[in-house]
């Protein structure tokens, strides 16, 4: 009699639970690391290199301002970098729109001097550096509006520079790392999985020896 289909996926379902069954209980490591390894060969090899390129800027105190104004000032520009006012005005010379240069743009600021850098990211070198450069002239430019009131404008400091190579990981190092994050996954599996039965640790407290049969009989005719 031919079984049914139903029938037919108990059995395949049984068979695998035999079958892992049967592995070691660590077998979710390797198989991890594996996984691991393969992901990270496969972005390596296949994910588009992206470039980075980053220009920096500074603000100076001009005339009797406070010198300590420009650090205060550096932090205030700093996050005008990324608004659609600066966008708007750098998107000719980046040569994309707002909505695309928003995301290729990011900039930093430092606590203790009054410094900005914006990083261009692009798949293109070129293009990187073209919107690290074309940001942080908008900034500069919209800084010199209003230097006047504020006692502080923007230099350039350096200009950003065509990269060489790419920031992207490459293939050895995206396997390193594929491989270590599956060998933590598969450690954090390990430690999280249900024990097999038979692996259970219990306490187990010793028995009376024979010769100690007949103390612990009297011992429990006295608690009477």
């Amino acid at each position: 009699m031919t079984d049914s289909p139903e029938q037919q996926r108990h059995v395949v379902v049984r068979r695998l639970r035999t079958a892992l069954t049967r592995l070691p209980h660590w077998w979710p490591l390797p198989v991890s690391v594996l996984i691991g390894t393969a992901s990270g060969l496969s972005y390596g090899a296949f994910a588009t290199p992206q470039y980075e390129a980053t220009s920096y800027a500074m603000a100076v105190a001009e005339g009797e301002t406070d010198p300590a104004a420009a650090l205060g000032y550096a932090q205030s520009y700093g996050r005008l970098t990324t608004s659609d006012a600066t966008l708007s005005y750098a998107q000719g010379a980046a040569g994309e729109p707002v909505r695309e240069l928003r995301s290729h743009v990011t900039s930093e600021t430092s606590p203790d001097s009054p410094m900005i850098s914006v990083t261009g990211t692009s798949s293109d070198r070129h293009k990187a550096a073209d919107i690290a450069n074309a940001v942080i002239e908008a900034v500069i430019v919209s800084s010199g509006h209003v230097s006047k009131d504020t006692g502080v404008k923007l230099i350039k400091f350096t200009h950003a520079m065509t990269p060489d190579q790419p920031v992207s990981p490459s293939v050895p190092l995206g396997a390193a790392v594929g491989a270590a994050a599956g060998g933590l996954l598969g450690g954090l599996v390990l430690l999280v999985r249900p024990r097999r039965k038979g692996w259970s640790v219990s306490a187990q407290v010793p028995g009376p020896a024979a010769g100690d049969t007949g103390v612990a009989q009297d011992e429990r005719e006295l608690v009477r």
